[in-house]
């Protein structure tokens, strides 16, 4: 991985530490720790809590039963931890997400970039990783935009073939 690229298949994730929400509460939760036990998980970066494109395309998720995959789907995003939980409530949400407040997290994924038109504004790029439970990336998927469809067949089957 070199600095100026995000994290691909075959290297190893960045580890972190930031405020895990489910909803209700949240508390600060590493990746190893969320990795521990599990036979991996899949990360979500995107934009904005409270969008409508965000709602869509977790509300699809949701449809899609990505929350029965056996690993942890957690989205990541520069929103606080309180507008996420009433985001998660809000659309009766089964994932959880980790608050980026300041941008480090997707700075440190080389993922967090500038909204054109929104002021200096900067957020995740939407990119979807597929980690086993050592913390490797075993599928990486990063929009060319804010709106294009994420490919659920291939993120489902990555999932499918990590071991359990």
């Amino acid at each position: 991985m070199s600095p100026t690229t995000p994290p691909a298949t075959g290297d190893a994730a960045p580890d972190f530490e930031a405020l895990l929400c489910n909803g209700e509460t949240f508390r600060p939760v590493s990746l190893s720790r969320l990795l521990d036990g599990e036979r991996g998980c899949v990360l979500v970066f995107f934009g904005f809590t409270g969008s409508a494109i965000s709602e869509n395309w977790w509300k699809r998720y949701d449809r899609a039963g990505w929350d029965g995959f056996g690993v942890p789907v957690v989205g990541i995003s520069r929103d606080g931890p309180y507008s996420q939980n009433a985001f998660l409530r809000r659309i009766d949400s089964p994932f959880r997400f980790f608050s980026d407040v300041d941008g480090e997290l997707a700075a440190s994924y080389d993922l967090l970039a500038e909204r054109r038109g929104m002021a200096g504004t900067r957020t995740a790029r939407r990119a979807i990783l597929v980690l086993d439970d050592a913390g490797e990336i075993t599928y990486d998927w990063v929009a060319e935009d804010w709106i294009s469809p994420v490919p659920r067949e291939e993120v489902e089957r990555a999932v499918g073939e990590l071991d359990g």
